[in-house]
């Protein structure tokens, strides 16, 4: 693969007869500077949408128009970002990026909106390991249970922005997982987007800023 500065959009046949669609988002770098990644994961993961991957352009993008990153953007093929399937892809991208690309591995970031969002805590929560931070927007998520049947601690920070009138996931909902990782050692700041409801995603510009 040829990467060039700018938006690079690629379609990568893997095992199954599967093709993993994805962006990505290449700075201006030098030779020896490691930058963030940030893994932005879309909204609306069940249905599927060839392009949905390329929906950087209103949230992303000038989110981080102040600061040199790499940005990778998979296609969720019609599935939640949780399935089998994209986790692998997902995880497999991200090794990928790392690999291929001036990244810091200390410093690689999940985030999205909606199902997007969804993911994001399904991927700080089960994968610490590759993953800096996350940065859920608009989302809900049933925090995971130790065998104990308590609440499991998430091991990695988390910035989570949820709208004040989201009518999908209420902001009660996201405030009381919120509490109750943050309870048992999870590092968690929670956001209100004021007056935003769940479809207004290009609104969450300022506070993803």
């Amino acid at each position: 693969m040829s990467f060039e500065p700018g938006i690079n959009d690629f379609s990568l046949n893997v095992l199954h007869n599967r093709t993993w669609d994805f962006r990505l988002i290449i700075p201006e770098t030098g030779p020896n500077e490691k930058l963030p990644l940030f893994v932005n994961l879309h909204g609306g993961a069940l249905t599927p949408r060839p392009d949905a991957h390329k929906g950087t352009s209103c949230l992303i993008e000038p989110a981080l128009e102040d600061l040199p990153a790499f940005v990778l953007s998979p296609n969720s093929q019609g599935g939640l970002w949780s399935d089998l399937s994209n986790e692998t892809q997902v995880l497999s991208l991200v090794a990928f990026a790392i690999e291929q690309l001036n990244i810091d591995p200390e410093r690689v970031v999940v985030t999205g909106y909606s199902d997007g969002g969804n993911g994001s805590w399904f991927f700080a929560d089960f994968h610490p390991e590759e993953f800096s931070a996350g940065i859920p927007m608009a989302s809900a998520y049933g925090l995971t249970k130790t065998q104990d049947g308590l609440v499991k601690k998430i091991d990695i920070p988390l910035y989570v922005i949820q709208g004040e009138f989201d009518e999908i996931f209420p902001f009660t909902n996201t405030e009381t997982w919120v509490e109750q990782a943050v309870n048992v050692g999870s590092e968690i700041t929670l956001v209100k987007a004021v007056g935003l409801t769940h479809g207004e995603p290009c609104a969450y510009l300022p506070y993803l800023k």
